[in-house]
């Protein structure tokens, strides 16, 4: 079965590609998503999924997924949330969104945090079903860890690690994007 995917994320694409692999799904970028320029502009993370992929499956026969994804931390009343990849600005990069979230964050000793993901399923224009996954952890201090992207430096998994400490495959087994992958997974299977 093939599957698009409204991201222009690499490193989200290659997580999708390698969590949905046992499910039997092809999935590609679809080419024309750079192009739509969909702006961002809902609230919460299932409307800006469901945007993406209600959008993008108007111009395809197949199936569309669309995510939308971010880090809600507690003491900041869920920020940067839907704004996780432009925290720092419109155009910021992973640096200035760390370095901000830890200024932000510098005396706080509350440090709760949760990664979400949520997951449109779209077909010719209309949403499927929305699949959510999360998985709570801490804001770090410091940057750790080579791996990941985005806040994966800042943020404690349950062991003691940051997401950017964990291999490839250790972090997909954990990860947010895992368990609303994980449900679309059970979802194809059972259809």
């Amino acid at each position: 079965m093939l599957i698009y995917t409204a991201t222009a994320n690499k490193h989200k694409l290659e997580e999708i590609k390698t969590m949905l692999a046992h499910a039997g799904a092809e999935i590609l970028a679809h080419p024309a998503y750079k192009t739509l320029n969909i702006s961002e502009t809902g609230t919460t993370f299932e409307e800006n999924a469901s945007k993406k992929a209600a959008a993008l499956s108007r111009l395809t026969e197949n199936y569309v997924i669309a995510d939308d994804s971010g880090l809600a931390v507690d003491a900041l009343n869920g920020a940067p949330g839907v704004y996780s990849a432009r925290y720092a600005g419109e155009g910021a990069d992973d640096k200035k969104n760390n370095a901000l979230l830890l200024e932000n964050m510098k005396d706080i000793s509350e440090r709760g945090a949760t990664f979400v993901c949520v997951i449109a399923l779209a077909h010719k224009g209309e949403i499927i079903r929305i699949f959510r996954g999360e998985c709570a952890g801490e804001i770090a201090y410091v940057p750790k860890g080579s791996g990941g992207f985005g806040y994966d430096p800042l943020f404690i998994t349950t062991d003691g690690r940051t997401m950017a400490e964990l291999a490839p495959a250790e972090k997909n087994h954990i990860s947010h994007r895992s368990a609303a992958l994980s449900e679309l997974a059970n979802y194809m299977s059972n259809q």
